[in-house]
């Protein structure tokens, strides 16, 4: 796997083996950075990568001007795996890595700027998507406007909060992309 452009396109991502990680495909990934351009995004935002695997979400985000992510999951094993290939590409200064589980967030600490931009890949068919929105707007994660992408399987039906917006859906063979805003959408 590989980043799909910016300053690090072409830089090659770890991936374990196995069926616990399930990376975003190149197309899927390339087709929501396309999308996010029309928001002005990620250049500059403050990320915040809530099921972060490998973390190539995050990183390719970096990748094309964010400025800061922070990389959650709950798993062990895919943390120091996203942690591996923050190191790899020596984005450390950039970057945080917490082990989290994302509906159970907590209040967001102090030291970290609310997220512009968020990426939700939870595993499939686990019902994660509501609580993790929920659990980061109640507890301060998230900037007013801050654009969410969710990632999960073509079938699901993904409500979101009342305080989200959502903005637009989209289906990439079996992935369904859907975005939405937290409070009022920011103009591009």
């Amino acid at each position: 796997m590989r980043i799909t452009g910016g300053q690090y396109r072409g830089r090659i991502i770890a991936v374990p083996k196995g069926k616990d990680i399930r990376p975003t495909s190149d197309k899927v990934r390339q087709a929501v950075f396309n999308s996010l351009l029309h928001y002005g995004l990620p250049d500059g935002a403050q990320v915040l990568d809530l099921f972060c695997g490998t973390g190539v979400l995050g990183l390719e985000a970096l990748s094309r001007g964010a400025e800061y992510c922070a990389f959650n999951d709950k798993n062990a094993d895919s943390l120091r795996c996203a942690q591996q290939n923050i190191k790899a590409l020596g984005l450390e200064a950039q970057c945080r890595t917490m082990h989290k589980d994302a509906g159970k967030l907590g209040e967001k600490p102090l030291n970290l700027i609310p997220a512009t931009l968020v990426f939700l890949d939870p595993p499939y068919r686990q019902a994660l998507v509501l609580p993790a929105l929920e659990a980061a707007a109640k507890h301060g994660w998230l900037a007013p406007g801050a654009l969410c992408v969710i990632e999960c399987e073509k079938e699901a039906d993904i409500y979101v909060p009342p305080v989200f917006s959502l903005v637009k859906r989209r289906l990439y063979g079996d992935t369904q992309i859907v975005f939405c805003s937290y409070g009022a959408m920011t103009p591009p």
